[in-house]
């Protein structure tokens, strides 16, 4: 395996949460432990589990788990605002990112009773706020941002040992590295690489707008080699390509924010193959000017052919045909971000007013689950299960 030149580095969690001075302050999990919670359901086999980040009434943020029927089975504590959760091909562990410029991770067995682990990011980096496994679930991909050099990378972690090691880190080809996917033949990652230039000294400021160039990249997993590259055309160079999922036919679709005039409307959606040119997906006229430009997740059903893209700003999720592109429908959930498939045609879609929806069919009305007290939802949710 090659890598670019980097220290071997094994995490300290000890020494992270010292560091960070307020982690451990925060409760592991509420109530019982999250096992005895978890396994003690009483259709523990056959439910299905959720996670999502979350912030509470009193302003804590952390991560939270549940049921199909919207019942808070757990409750993990994060020093800060949480994003993604990448979840093992085993469905035995879960990783959880801080959201950028967060320099943290955690990675979780929920049904052992095991105390999270801290994953710190390398000094000079900082995470993005998602990854992936590897195939055999040994490995964990994380996007990261290298900001004095403003590059995108790729850091590689050994999840093998008694603590998380970093054992090298890729190149992204690109600036801003936000989502990152492990393609269905087990070796070749997928990145969206935003193109916007941050640095942690200026928060969440975005320093490229006007020269900002956005890519989809297609890297080998064991050598980093670039395997192909796509950009749109070039009048989209400010649509920032952000989020993503694989469909069926191991397609791409990723969904973009635009950081130009609020009065255009660029197509907000495509698609990516990797030896094949990107394709933009059309919006339907009814929504011009109304998703204010911007995507915030991106999921497949199931059964791969159903893909899902939550416009929160624009209080819609609208649904997508994989095998002709076509739009299906949309669903009207305000402030609606999070969506995960809770079975082989049907999604839920979570809310920062802390609503979890189920919708069966895109063009019936979506049915409330619940909506657990003092709870809003962050913008991404994953199946455990």
């Amino acid at each position: 395996m090659r890598w670019t030149a980097t220290r071997r580095r094994k995490i300290s969690r000890r020494g992270f949460l010292s560091a960070l001075g307020g982690l451990a302050a925060f409760p592991a999990f509420a109530g019982s432990s999250l096992a005895e919670a978890l396994l003690g359901h009483p259709n523990s086999e056959d439910a299905t589990l959720f996670a999502s980040a979350f912030k509470d009434a009193g302003g804590n943020f952390g991560i939270g788990l549940f049921d199909e029927f919207g019942q808070v089975l757990g409750r993990i504590g994060l020093p800060g605002r949480g994003h993604d959760i990448t979840v093992a091909p085993d469905k035995r562990r879960f990783v959880a990112f801080a959201r950028r410029p967060g320099t943290f991770a955690i990675l979780v067995r929920p049904f052992e009773e095991r105390q999270p682990v801290v994953i710190a990011s390398e000094p000079g980096r900082h995470f993005y706020g998602h990854g992936c496994f590897s195939a055999d679930g040994r490995l964990l991909y994380a996007v990261e941002n290298d900001f004095e050099a403003a590059r995108g990378v790729i850091g590689v972690y050994d999840l093998g040992a008694r603590f998380p090691e970093r054992i090298g880190e890729l190149d992204t080809q690109g600036v801003g590295p936000h989502d990152i996917l492990l393609s269905s033949d087990g070796r070749t990652l997928v990145v969206a690489n935003g193109g916007i230039k941050t640095h942690p000294d200026q928060g969440r400021a975005k320093l490229n707008l006007e020269t900002m160039s956005p890519s989809v990249v297609f890297v080998d997993a064991q050598t980093g080699d670039l395997v192909s590259k796509h950009v749109l055309h070039k009048s989209l160079h400010q649509l920032s390509l952000r989020h993503m999922a694989l469909d069926k036919k191991d397609r791409v679709w990723v969904g973009g924010q635009f950081e130009g005039p609020a009065f255009q409307a660029p197509p907000l959606v495509a698609v990516f193959a990797k030896d094949e040119d990107p394709k933009t997906i059309d919006i339907p006229a009814v929504f011009d000017g109304k998703l204010e430009n911007y995507i915030g997740s991106v999921t497949a059903n199931r059964s791969g052919d159903v893909i899902a893209t939550s416009a929160p700003r624009g209080g819609q999720t609208l649904f997508w045909s994989v095998e002709d592109s076509v739009y299906l429908g949309a669903q009207p959930i305000p402030d609606g971000c999070g969506v995960a498939p809770i079975d082989q045609d049907s999604f839920v879609v979570s809310d920062g007013n802390g609503g979890l929806s189920y919708v069966n069919d895109p063009t019936a009305p979506s049915e409330i689950l619940a909506r657990p007290p003092g709870i809003s939802w962050d913008n991404h949710m994953v199946a455990l299960s």
